[in-house]
């Protein structure tokens, strides 16, 4: 697995912080990592990007940027108002390409969920893993909604003949609602595939220090960590409804 696709449903899944909890864990195992941004939006010159957040969390890791828009936008969308070039699926290919020659592993951050636009063409996140060839991790919310987005991501990654590696909850709340303990179970349902590990919440917050060291305890062993799926579904699974008779 030299290059791995890392994308969320959408906005604000806990994306970045997974993405440094997976370098994390490959560096403490021993591995050489490179993370690619093919598109990083509503950062301005000069500003910390996704990145270089996964860099100061997870240490030293190669971190590379494709393009940069200033507006929180969808990377077409942005690239189009800033009047600059947008990036390409087979330019994200490339680059990634080239990064694998240099590491071990080549974790590809996506923005937002998988069918969000680069170009006018409609190129997009899974347009690029196509071309790699690369297993894709999909970090999903807790609560409510969860199910759904990530069924139709993993019927889209399916229909285009694209390697599902499994889910991450990217924000595991300290006291998690009935919603979220149900689907740690049905999450697996949804995608067909397995559950890869849990975030709690605010892990981004920790000292690099602290992270660094728990990170390979959020990730199951497939990401070089120690997390167990089985033992967390037990514990935080909730116990089934009893109807009144």
């Amino acid at each position: 697995m030299p290059v791995l696709v890392i994308m969320g449903g959408g906005k604000g899944g806990g994306k970045r912080v997974a993405t440094a909890a997976v370098t994390a864990a490959a560096f403490a195992a021993g591995r050489s990592v490179a993370v690619l941004k093919p598109a990083q939006t509503g950062v301005g010159p000069g500003e910390r990007g996704d990145a270089d957040e996964v860099a100061r969390l997870a240490g030293a890791v190669t971190a590379r940027e494709l393009a940069r828009y200033p507006e929180p936008l969808a990377p077409a969308t942005a690239a189009l108002r800033a009047g600059l070039a947008p990036v390409r699926p087979h330019e994200v290919a490339e680059a990634a390409a080239k990064l694998a020659t240099e590491h071990d592993l080549v974790l590809v951050e996506g923005a937002g969920g998988l069918l969000v636009r680069f170009d006018a063409d409609g190129g997009t996140l899974a347009d690029a893993a196509k071309l790699l060839g690369a297993p894709v991790l999909v970090v999903a919310t807790a609560g409510l909604g969860t199910l759904n987005t990530t069924e139709l991501t993993a019927r889209e990654l399916r229909s285009r003949d694209l390697d599902l590696l499994g889910v991450v909850i990217g924000s595991w709340p300290a006291g998690p609602d009935l919603a979220c303990r149900c689907n740690v179970t049905d999450l697996t349902a949804a995608a067909g595939a397995p559950l890869l590990g849990a975030l709690p919440e605010a892990a981004g917050a920790l000292s690099p220090t602290a992270f660094r060291s728990m990170a390979p305890t959020w990730l199951a062993a497939r990401l070089n960590g120690t997390w167990n799926a089985e033992e967390f579904t037990t514990r935080e699974a909730p116990t089934p409804f009893a109807p009144r008779t």
